[in-house]
């Protein structure tokens, strides 16, 4: 059996694998990176987009014909929205495995509206992240969640989280069919 994941980005590999591995049965499965389209702009600018691209990922796993009915297909997809209280990055993931699908989402990571004004110009956030901190490629490390939580949290710890909910679906499908 294996896990598939969206993205070459380590830190979505890793979350991914810990997560499944802890699911009955699943303790030695095997784990590959995929770099597969998202479909939507390299940084999502709303919950929509992001949602959108995870489950794209997802989609393009399937077309890629590399999964077997019995493997795992999960993607996680970083976004950012302007919400009432301020913008926000967060995180959506999907997966996939015998026909059935489970969408989650991370909780919110507040933003300096310094930030967001430059995501809305075009940057991504984790150049925005490294510009700010003068870090250098941190969104294959601990993230903005890192940065900004001064490491209490990371960027795969919030992922891990998000897709552990997003699995209840699998844990307990009688009831949720």
């Amino acid at each position: 059996m294996m896990l598939f994941v969206g993205s070459k980005n380590p830190v979505k590999i890793q979350a991914a694998h810990n997560t499944i591995r802890q699911l009955d049965g699943l303790a030695e499965c095997l784990v590959e990176g995929v770099a597969v389209p998202s479909g939507v702009a390299d940084q999502p600018m709303t919950e929509e987009e992001t949602r959108q691209g995870a489950v794209n990922r997802v989609h393009a796993l399937l077309d890629s014909k590399l999964a077997t009915q019995d493997d795992w297909l999960v993607a996680i997809e970083g976004g950012v929205d302007k919400f009432e209280d301020g913008p926000a990055t967060f995180a959506y993931v999907a997966i996939y495995h015998a026909n059935n699908w489970a969408v989650g989402r991370s909780a919110n990571l507040p933003l300096p509206e310094e930030f967001y004004t430059q995501l809305t110009q075009g940057m991504e956030l984790g150049d925005v992240m490294d510009k700010a901190f003068n870090t250098e490629n941190v969104k294959q490390k601990g993230g903005a969640i890192g940065l900004l939580t001064d490491n209490t949290a990371s960027r795969q710890s919030v992922y891990e989280v998000a897709m552990t909910l997003a699995l209840a679906r699998f844990r307990f499908p009688d009831l949720y069919d």
